[in-house]
């Protein structure tokens, strides 16, 4: 063999060594730690699987019946990696998933295969990395037959005990003998007032964290479960949560559910913060359709439109509502009921919090769109200040905020009462007493 001849065979055996050693090396690393992390988020809408990943996954997924399976088969995950991020993950209270499990399914393949408790129609999707996450791969878990939020309303009427967590038990207004001019007495039925409670956040979405690490979405849900309970002892109010565990709900999907139970009003609840931290005092929102009213609005609307991306949304799904919501936001009636309500609101909060601003704020968001319902957006403070913080992990002050906002909703029904329907309909002219008397106010 000729000097060149050789120098050429060494120079290709080099090149090939330096490319295989490249490859096992990215193998290695990447087998060393493939999964960051899998957590599961039980609800009675749906369960969440999330696998977290430091790289895009090579996978494929499919339904199996009889019985009900979901199959993500991975190529070039590590086995042992993965099924220690999955064990004890499943509660047993898990209303659609019995139990998730790992195997090899063949060389250079891992199968990840979720148990299903009833008939369902899973989604998966792939949420590219945004903030502190890597790509997500979620597994969604519909029941067959969605839950109709109304039917569950109404059962959780009949079966909740009392209690400042679980909302008591309340009987609906007694039929009132209409009187009658020289004809028989007819019955009149009154409606409850619903008020439906949002709580920003939650699931795979934490909102903002504090630096003593709360998270937003605990605080939310902790005031919301305590203004539904305070709602709920009112006689001739109930409230309706949008979520009521760690779970996600996409903002679309917070709406629609307000609007399936015909709601009166809805009251989003979050804790924010912001670029500074010695931002500070409770502020209440209403959409605007011209644009917001500060910088500090505009940045906010901003980073809480963006929850769908850090909660994950399958974007590929169209939903009627959401295209319903955002079509003609020219409600000058909602929005201007939002603004009354927002104010009396505000107002409530002014007597136990400092205010970030002494008015009421105007932005566009997404949570706010419904087109029929008068909505707000409470920041009962900034949870990026450390004395806000304290106060908000607090159970008396978190009680205190419930409470307040509870006055203001009633303001706003005694001075707009809500129509009602009755079931003497050749009476329309007959109109319900007030709601509750207009609050004292005090200096």
């Amino acid at each position: 063999m000729s000097e060149g001849a050789r120098r050429r065979a060494w120079l290709i055996s080099a090149v090939a060594g330096l490319l295989l050693s490249l490859a096992l090396g990215a193998s290695a690393a990447f087998a060393a730690d493939p999964v960051r992390a899998v957590r599961v988020w039980p609800s009675g809408d749906y369960s969440r699987v999330t696998v977290e990943l430091a790289a895009e996954p090579r996978h494929t997924v499919h339904l199996v019946r009889n019985p009900d399976r979901l199959v993500v088969d991975f190529e070039g995950l590590d086995l042992d990696s993965l099924a220690g991020e999955v064990a004890d993950k499943v509660r047993p209270d898990d209303p659609y998933i019995a139990q998730i499990r790992v195997g090899r399914f063949k060389p250079g393949v891992v199968r990840l295969v979720v148990d299903l408790k009833t008939e369902s129609k899973p989604q998966a999707f792939l949420l590219k990395p945004i903030g502190e996450y890597g790509y997500r791969l979620v597994l969604d878990v519909y029941p067959a037959v969605p839950v109709d939020p109304l039917l569950a309303l109404l059962a959780e009427r009949e079966s909740k005990p009392a209690g400042i967590e679980d909302a008591p038990r309340i009987e609906p207004w007694p039929l009132e003998p209409k009187k009658g001019r020289g004809r028989a007495d007819k019955p009149v039925a009154h409606r409850l007032v619903t008020v439906v409670v949002d709580a920003g956040h939650g699931g795979e979405d934490p909102g903002a964290i504090g630096r003593r690490g709360t998270h937003e979405k605990q605080v939310t849900l902790s005031m919301a479960k305590r203004l539904k309970a305070l709602v709920d002892a009112e006689p001739n109010m109930r409230a309706v949560l949008t979520r009521d565990g760690d779970y996600f709900v996409p903002l679309h999907a917070r709406v629609e559910k307000a609007r399936r139970v015909r709601a009166d009003l809805f009251v989003s609840i979050h804790a924010d913060a912001y670029i500074l931290p010695r931002a500070r005092g409770a502020s209440v929102f209403a959409l605007s359709e011209r644009g917001a009213t500060s910088a500090a609005a505009s940045w906010l609307a901003k980073r809480e439109n963006d929850a769908d991306l850090i909660g994950g949304v399958n974007l590929d799904v169209k939903d009627r509502y959401l295209a319903e919501t955002l079509l003609d936001l020219s409600q000058t009636a909602t929005i201007s009921d939002s603004l009354k309500l927002a104010r009396a609101v505000l107002d409530e909060l002014g007597e136990i919090n400092t205010l970030h601003k002494p008015h009421v704020e105007q932005a566009g968001f997404a949570v706010l769109k419904a087109p029929d319902i008068p909505s707000i957006l409470v920041e009962t403070a900034f949870i990026s200040n450390p004395e806000e913080e304290k106060k908000l992990k607090s159970a008396a002050h978190q009680d205190k905020v419930a409470r307040a906002i509870l006055a203001g909703i009633k303001r706003y029904f005694a001075e707009n009462p809500p129509s009602r329907g009755t079931i003497a309909a050749d009476a329309p002219e007959e109109r319900a007493p007030a709601l509750v008397k207009p609050a004292v106010r005090r200096n």
